[in-house]
C-alpha cells in the first residue's frame, strides 16, 4: 500500500496525539509542514501545563515560528488530528498558514466549518484552505478511545 504525503503527514499528528493521550490529555496532535517537510510538531499540553492556550495547534505555531524566525509560515501546511477550536482557528489565520488538513470534525466546538467556520465566512487577510478527512476513522478512534478511558477512571473501574 502507497501511503502518500497527506496520510504520511497526519500519522506524524497521530503520534503527537498518542503522546496526549499517554498523559490523560485530549489526544490532538498537530504538525506544521513547510517544503514537504515537517518543521514542528505538538500534542496538547493543557492539563499538565494548567495552561488553557496549550493546544497542540498553538504549540506547534509557536515551535514553528522559532524554527523559521518569523511569525508568518506563509506556505506553511497544518495537519491535525481534530477540528481547531476558535482559539486556535484564529492563531491559524494570524500566522498565515496557508492549508489545514484535519482528521476529525469536532461538532462540539470545530471552528472549521462544523460547529462555525472562522476560516471561510469571514473576510480575514489570509484566506487558509481546510480540507477534511484525511486518516478519518483513526483520528476519531483514538478520541473516542480517551473519553471511554477517562469516563471508566471516574467511575473507578
Amino acid at each position: 500500500m502507497v501511503i502518500n504525503n497527506k496520510e504520511k503527514f497526519m500519522k506524524a499528528a497521530l503520534n503527537e496525539a498518542k503522546k496526549a493521550y499517554n498523559k490523560l490529555e485530549i489526544p490532538v496532535g498537530a504538525v506544521i509542514v513547510k517544503e514537504n517537510k515537517i518543521i514542528a510538531r505538538a500534542h496538547n499540553l493543557k492539563e499538565f501545563k494548567q495552561d488553557a492556550t496549550k493546544h497542540a495547534e498553538i504549540i506547534a505555531i509557536e515551535k514553528a515560528s522559532k524554527k523559521l524566525n518569523n511569525w508568518r509560515l506563509n506556505n506553511c501546511e497544518m495537519y491535525v488530528t481534530l477540528e481547531p477550536c476558535p482559539m486556535c482557528a484564529g492563531a491559524i489565520i494570524n500566522s498565515r498558514i496557508k492549508k489545514v488538513y484535519v482528521g476529525s470534525k469536532d461538532l462540539k466546538t470545530g471552528a472549521c466549518g462544523s460547529k462555525l467556520n472562522l476560516l471561510n465566512d469571514y473576510e480575514f487577510d489570509t484566506i487558509v484552505e481546510c480540507e477534511f478527512g484525511t486518516l478519518e476513522n483513526e483520528c476519531q478512534t483514538i478520541v473516542k478511545s480517551f473519553f471511554k478511558k477517562i469516563r471508566e477512571i471516574k467511575s473507578g473501574r
